[in-house]
């Protein structure tokens, strides 16, 4: 008895265990448990005497069943009893439920085996899989909108595309503040401009001004010929940690590709024949082009003075290219205020931050 009761105390462990287990659905204990207490429980004596004599012999004989003088009426043999079957003792009884209970133990722990095997090995697909989605690369990223604030500003420029990695990645960016140049003797540099055709367009990042073919400028014995030129403000250099309201980049590129970027800083003062021009010829839309019928001469963009500062850097705007030989020309180039007003209207902020000079050389004329 004391072995059925530690079974029935194991069983109810195991199913309170078990209760969160998506096992298949087994009897209600409870009931188990009695049925098996009503078979060790020893089964009513019969009672002895007429009562019980009579009751069976009226069970016998009110129940219709046919007598052996019927029997034998009817020439049929009487029925042979079926074989009793062996009565067991308490003990049987008790060691017949805990083989049962013992049984029904072995049955639910397997289960509880087999379901926590399952979901362990779940749970390893699932690790594996979710290793497998870290370690594959993310979805090339190929934005083309980018400005100059917000989340399309320059510290994402890298994020938007991935042709643009050079932005954040670069080790030879600009804008720079240039100081602390190694003053040497500068090869001049040359320019061989001409009044030529020209056509303006507010692009969406600044008014861009694209010239006519024939214009070069020559330095390091490299000939480089004018493409376009375009407008930041504030100034995107700095000269020893000033900076200037404007600055103008006139974008050169040489017969390999090569880029060459002549910066003019722009200060207030009297107006600027060649600025004026453009101005006059802004168009209406942004992304709309004009093409005057008149020339313009950017000989009259340039300073008296062509002293210069000079360093390796890169595009200012996406994809920021490196290896792009920066001319920025020491004296400042003026414009009215009425002019620099006029451009702040359409865009007040179109420069980006000073990056890291990264131990460049940065020579300048004596």
């Amino acid at each position: 008895m004391r072995n059925l009761i530690a079974l029935t105390a194991c069983w109810l462990a195991i199913a309170a265990a078990g209760a969160a287990d998506p096992a298949p659905y087994a009897p209600p204990l409870t009931k188990m448990a009695q049925a098996n207490i009503n078979n060790i429980r020893p089964s009513n004596p019969q009672p002895i005497g007429g009562s019980g004599a009579g009751a069976a012999s009226g069970t016998a004989t009110g129940a219709g069943a046919p007598t052996a003088t019927g029997a034998a009426k009817f020439g049929a043999k009487p029925a042979a009893k079926a074989p009793a079957a062996p009565k067991l003792s308490e003990r049987e009884r008790e060691e017949q439920a805990e083989a049962e209970l013992s049984a029904k133990i072995a049955e639910r722990l397997a289960q509880m085996r087999a379901n926590q095997a399952a979901r362990a090995a779940a749970a390893a697909q699932a690790r594996k899989a979710a290793a497998i989605k870290a370690a594959a690369p993310p979805p090339r990223a190929n934005g083309t909108h980018w400005g100059y604030e917000g989340e399309f500003g320059p510290a994402n420029w890298s994020k938007i595309n991935a042709d643009w990695a050079k932005c954040s990645t670069g080790n030879r960016q600009s804008p720079i503040d240039i100081r602390d140049g190694m003053k040497v003797d500068l090869e001049q540099i040359t320019f061989d401009y001409r009044p030529s055709s020209f056509n303006v367009q507010d692009n969406g990042h600044t008014v861009q001004v694209t010239m006519g073919g024939g214009n070069f400028l020559s330095v390091g014995n490299r000939m480089y010929e004018l493409v376009q030129f375009h407008f930041h403000r504030p100034s995107e250099e700095r000269i020893n940690g000033k900076g200037f309201e404007m600055v103008v980049h006139l974008v050169h590129k040489d017969g390999e590709g090569r880029l060459a970027v002549l910066a003019l800083l722009l200060e207030r003062g009297k107006p600027q024949p060649a600025i004026q021009t453009v101005w006059n010829n802004l168009p209406l839309e942004k992304g709309d082009v004009t093409a005057p019928s008149i020339v313009l001469d950017p000989n009259d963009l340039l300073p008296q003075r062509r002293d210069y500062y000079t360093y390796m850097g890169s595009l200012t705007t996406p994809p920021c290219t490196e290896n792009v030989l920066w001319l920025v020309m020491k004296e400042p180039v003026q414009a009215s205020p009425a002019q620099m007003a006029l451009f702040s209207r359409l865009y007040p902020l179109n420069s980006r931050p000073i990056q890291p000079a990264s131990g460049r050389i940065i020579k300048e004329s004596m």
